[in-house]
């Protein structure tokens, strides 16, 4: 598993748990924000969006493309450029996207993903995997080649979820 893909889980607050990855990309931050708050963008690497209305409390549907998942919820945070957050379901929870440049200036972007959500430890393993293997998928899409959903599988998931379900002894735990 790459290590500048890996994300953790992190106890919140009680049951809530935060999801996190960061990741730099080599990009520019306009082409990064394309890819996570717009339709088209968000279609090559996650999932179909629909509708997704780019303001504060806009109306988002994520339809994942790789099942038959679908999340309805709000748009809760939005600064144009630098950060779009989705409040979905409770089963997906908050999903937030913050951008900021990269260390190599203009050309790059950093992306610091957080998906606060109630969940349990399978559960939280199985979105872990998923996050990777989409991050993945947005760092092709990124690269001019879209995911193509129709010929998904799920043996990469599985592989990842098998390496997260190893490294979880790391995580920190939740002290009331």
């Amino acid at each position: 598993m790459s290590e500048t893909l890996r994300g953790r889980s992190e106890p919140h607050d009680g049951g809530t748990h935060l999801l996190r990855f960061a990741v730099e990309l080599p990009h520019p931050l306009a082409d990064v924000w394309e890819a996570v708050a717009t339709p088209q963008g968000l279609q090559g690497w996650l999932c179909a969006a629909d509708p997704l209305e780019p303001r504060l409390d806009g109306r988002v549907t994520l339809r994942w493309l790789n099942g038959d998942t679908t999340a309805s919820g709000r748009v809760t945070a939005w600064d144009p450029e630098y950060v779009a957050e989705y409040t979905v379901d409770p089963t997906h929870g908050r999903i937030r996207f913050h951008l900021e440049p990269g260390a190599a200036g203009a050309g790059s972007t950093v992306l610091r993903f957080t998906n606060e959500l109630r969940a349990d430890r399978e559960y939280r393993l199985d979105c872990l995997a998923g996050w990777h293997d989409h991050f993945e998928r947005l760092v092709e899409a990124l690269a001019g080649r879209p995911t193509d959903w129709a010929s998904w599988d799920a043996a990469r998931w599985q592989h990842l979820r098998d390496l997260y379900e190893r490294d979880e002894a790391r995580w920190p735990k939740w002290v009331p």
